[in-house]
């Protein structure tokens, strides 16, 4: 079979993965024991790799063993409680939250202390339980509403767990859909507005914090492009990636012969045919390497 095959040039790890690995990889050459809270990556080949060097996942401070020294904080974040229980047990931190990620937990700091002692209510736009909102939350001592879709916007504005009578600031996840944290503003603006019949941008009772990483903004928009501009869309990202989620769904929207794969071994002949031109591209915790083992496994096809 006869395919051509393109890697989209910005598909890969964004720049606060490839500060984490980049420190994970520095500290392990060393010999010493490295513990990650939480999976440092979403991406099973890239995890394997790293659990070979000897980086060991943990998922919450109760599981550090007497012999514990080090501890990596990922690219996500974590919320303040989580650096207070690592002081108390004496533990090092290699802190690799993310630049954006701490500018985005010290605006919704710095937001609440100024509107909660007026009534007000912080939004954040982003998945429940993920990492990253964990640790949004945990900032403002879990006192902040978390909506994941225009379904759950609809159901607390009709519960009234948002009160669009009382000031309001929303936040997104550095990683969410910047066309659909677009419509979730768009929305409340309008409600606020038939509440109040005011104008809440003017009035001040609503702040839209514009919070999405440029780096994951851009890739949307280039990332429609080079799913159209193809006829085969090899999506790969690891199963429990949040941002992958949302970039094969672009995908999908802007070319239905998209497929989702975590390895080369996931890919069917049957995807294919004689001539087709075939792009591969990736969440920002897909690594490199595997991106090019696809496009190789492709090419033997």
């Amino acid at each position: 079979m006869q395919l051509s095959v393109e890697i989209e040039k910005h598909s890969g790890f964004c720049g606060g993965v490839i500060n984490a690995i980049g420190k994970a990889e520095k500290f392990l050459s060393g010999g010493h024991k490295l513990y990650s809270l939480g999976l440092i990556v979403h991406n099973e080949g890239e995890l394997e790799r790293l659990h070979r060097k000897g980086l060991e996942t943990i998922y919450n401070a109760e599981q550090l063993s007497a012999d514990t020294e080090t501890v990596l904080i990922r690219a996500h974040g974590e919320p303040p409680e989580t650096y207070s229980k690592l002081k108390s047990l004496g533990v090092n931190v290699i802190d690799c939250t993310c630049p954006v990620v701490l500018r985005l937990q010290r605006r919704i700091k710095e937001t609440y202390s100024k509107i909660h002692p007026i009534g007000g209510q912080i939004v954040i736009f982003g998945k429940i339980g993920h990492a990253e909102v964990l640790g949004l939350v945990g900032q403002v001592g879990s006192d902040a509403l978390v909506i994941e879709n225009m379904n759950m916007l609809s159901k607390a504005l009709e519960s009234g767990a948002l009160d669009l009578k009382r000031p309001i600031a929303i936040f997104s996840q550095t990683t969410k859909s910047p066309d659909e944290y677009k419509d979730i503003c768009s929305v409340l603006k309008s409600r606020i507005e038939e509440v109040t019949g005011q104008e809440p941008i003017q009035d001040g009772s609503l702040e839209i914090h514009e919070t999405i990483c440029s780096q994951v903004a851009f890739r949307h928009e280039e990332l429609a492009e080079f799913a159209a501009s193809h006829d085969v869309i090899i999506f790969v990202s690891g199963a429990s990636s949040s941002n992958g989620k949302v970039l094969f769904n672009l995908c999908q929207s802007r070319n239905p012969r998209s497929h989702h794969i975590s390895s080369p071994d996931e890919i069917l002949p049957e995807w294919f045919h004689d001539g087709d031109h075939v792009g591969i591209c990736g969440a920002t915790s897909t690594p490199r390497w595997l991106l090019e083992e696809t496009s190789n496994a492709i090419g033997s096809l």
